[in-house]
């Protein structure tokens, strides 16, 4: 079974909610209107009530009744729908005004001055029985005056009916406004399902614009913006990834195409085949390096890599390698130094690559004869490694890319060496955030520097 769209049932709601005040209101009107007019009516017999056992009470005997019948007539027959009845203790009628009424014998013995109410097929009436004290009478005499309420009770009927009939129609007009205004206020959520809609690799620049959306949609807005800012700058990262990896392999298989076709170009002798295959192994292994690391890093994009949680050394780890970076750095008189020490837990391994891989770089652009200096610090909660080493400085512009992949500052280098596929930083930064480290990038008055920081092991 479908459901109703949102925007019907906030039509449906509104319908109702408008429904539901203009009920109460109808109804507490109805109702108030009422009460209203019968207080009126009570008020009116009350005075009138009154009025007539005054003038009866000044009465020295029942004889003398009919002196006073046109003073009565004069009050009670002032009144159109005013009926007055006067009995005697035997019930007998001694004056009717406009005329005898046949009362019901409940309503004609009633003393309590209570007003009732009175149906005799289509009119209703709406009286009050009371008594009148005569001078020289042992019993009173009987005072019934009645109204005719007939008229008020078909006004009320009419009210009720075209209330009724006007509910219906502020029913449905509420109902096609309400469509009105959810269908506008829908709008802003019409758009971002046309913007996701119409969404393709070559639309992520589209945005929605925020100042027609309500307050209530903008913090959705806001989310999709961004969402579509970072599947943009993904897309567009992806997209320099597959254009760099493009651009670094077409190197390696360059070379084995082209020393492939000048060895079968003719004849050769047993040395010119191994010295070709020498050299195709060379960019074999170049390429064979290349996959692995892109291999590491699309599993560390994915939360794949899972690494010891041993304790580590880091002093070991920096002494080990340097040992094994020194005989490179004496061929060009580049002195390294370590200083400092500290312990944190993870994969030896992992980090002897990461570490490596900063060594190698800093030895790659540190002139001759100076000193790359590593220095391990213990920190509250946490251990940092700098790898510090002379050389020109970059610019900060280039400081929090040098950690995408395969990119150089400078451009015009792009092929870098052999050895070199510009995945090192980005491998080492993935093997830091594996392990819930930081990594960064410092460059001014002649060093330049890479800030390893990762957190302590947690005390036994």
């Amino acid at each position: 079974m479908n459901r109703l769209s949102l925007t019907t049932r906030m039509s449906l709601m509104f319908m109702l909610a408008v429904t539901a005040v203009l009920t109460v209101a109808g109804l507490s009107f109805n109702n108030l209107s009422r009460h209203h007019f019968k207080m009126l009516d009570q008020q009116a017999l009350n005075e009138k009530l009154h009025s007539t056992q005054r003038i009866l009470g000044e009465l020295k005997s029942i004889d003398q009744f009919s002196d006073f019948k046109p003073e009565l007539q004069a009050l009670l027959g002032a009144h159109r729908d005013l009926t007055a009845l006067i009995l005697d203790s035997d019930g007998r009628l001694l004056f009717a005004d406009p005329g005898p009424v046949n009362v019901p014998e409940s309503f004609r013995t009633a003393t309590n001055d209570n007003v009732w109410e009175w149906q005799d097929q289509d009119q209703m009436f709406r009286g009050v029985t009371a008594q009148a004290i005569v001078t020289g009478q042992d019993k009173p005499l009987t005072v019934i005056l009645i109204f005719d309420v007939t008229q008020h009770m078909s006004f009320f009927a009419t009210l009720q009916r075209w209330f009724w009939i006007g509910l219906v129609i502020s029913a449905l007009v509420s109902a096609a406004l309400g469509w009105m205004v959810a269908s506008s206020g829908m709008r802003p959520i019409r758009q971002v399902t046309r913007v996701a809609a119409s969404m393709s690799a070559k639309s992520l620049k589209e945005r929605i614009p925020l100042a027609p959306v309500p307050k209530e949609l903008q913090q959705m807005v806001l989310s999709f913006n961004a969402m579509l800012s970072r599947l943009d700058d993904a897309f567009v990262r992806l997209s320099n990834f597959s254009a760099d990896i493009a651009h670094e392999l077409r190197t390696p298989v360059s070379n084995l195409m082209t020393h492939t076709e000048v060895v079968l170009s003719r004849k050769r002798g047993i040395e010119d085949y191994e010295d070709n295959l020498y050299s195709n192994l060379d960019d074999l292994k170049r390429m064979s390096r290349m996959i692995d690391d892109m291999l590491f890093l699309a599993k560390s994009d994915n939360g794949l890599i899972i690494h010891e949680n041993k304790p580590i050394d880091l002093l070991a780890v920096v002494e080990k390698l340097l040992e094994y970076y020194r005989l490179l750095a004496d061929e060009r008189g580049i002195n390294l130094t370590v200083s400092g020490q500290g312990n944190v837990r993870g994969d030896v391994l992992m980090l002897h690559r990461a570490i490596s891989n900063l060594l190698s770089n800093a030895l790659r652009y540190t002139p001759e004869g100076q000193t790359i200096n590593v220095d391990i610090q213990q920190k509250g909660m946490s251990t940092l490694v700098v790898v510090e080493n002379p050389g020109e400085i970059i610019a900060p512009e280039h400081l929090e890319k040098l950690f995408d992949r395969f990119y150089r500052v400078d451009p015009a280098r792009r092929e870098g060496s052999p050895s070199n596929a510009g995945l090192g930083l980005s491998i080492t930064r993935s093997i830091i955030e594996a392990h819930a480290g930081k990594i960064w990038c410092t460059s001014s008055n002649g060093q330049t520097a890479f800030h390893l920081e990762l957190p302590c092991p947690e005390m036994d």
